[in-house]
């Protein structure tokens, strides 16, 4: 079965970007790299994998979703579609004009476990922590780039939304001279 994996870069305070919602200052450069642009390379961009002249593995995912303020960045550069290697889907509680090759969901939780009941590589969710937050009990997998800085404020990893506490159970991690660390982890439950 296909399962939820949320791959993701984090501060060390826990937040997946800055307050305004800016990336900028986690590290894709480094002795961690291998990680992504190796074992999770179906996560980058197609304009990064064809100015890296990367063709997509399709050996970890083969679906995207995320929120509409994790689609913003790529608008505002003239990005339509930032995914175009996987089948992309983009949770809104709002009707939103967005390209052919993105689905909408307003639904997110029954997307997700509609997708999870079919054949394919993972899906993997690209952000944000609201989104996260609300597909919380469908999450199987973490996979945490955990970078050596505090944002002291942000946008938090799960945002706001209340849920109920499920036990992690960390099954690997490694630490990069990067001072980054990629940690993987199951809910225990």
């Amino acid at each position: 079965m296909r399962e939820l994996v949320y791959y993701v870069a984090v501060s060390l305070d826990g937040y997946i970007a800055e307050p305004g919602g800016g990336f900028d200052a986690f590290r894709a450069e480094g002795d961690h790299a291998s990680v992504i642009f190796g074992e999770y390379a179906d996560a980058l961009p197609g304009h990064t994998l064809s100015g890296l002249g990367i063709e997509p593995p399709r050996t970890q995912f083969d679906t995207v979703i995320m929120g509409w303020n994790t689609l913003i960045p790529a608008l505002e550069i003239g990005i339509t579609s930032p995914y175009p290697h996987l089948r992309q889907f983009v949770a809104s509680r709002h009707i939103r004009d967005l390209d052919s090759s993105i689905t909408m969901t307003n639904d997110p939780l029954s997307t997700v476990r509609d997708l999870k009941k079919e054949n394919g590589l993972d899906i993997w969710l690209c952000g944000g922590g609201e989104l996260a937050g609300a597909l919380l009990p469908e999450i199987d997998r973490l996979v945490l780039k955990r970078n050596p800085f505090a944002f002291g404020s942000g946008i938090p990893l799960f945002g706001n939304a209340p849920y109920e506490p499920r036990a992690l159970v960390l099954t690997v991690s490694r630490s990069f001279r990067s001072g980054v660390i990629v940690e993987e982890h199951v809910f225990s439950d």
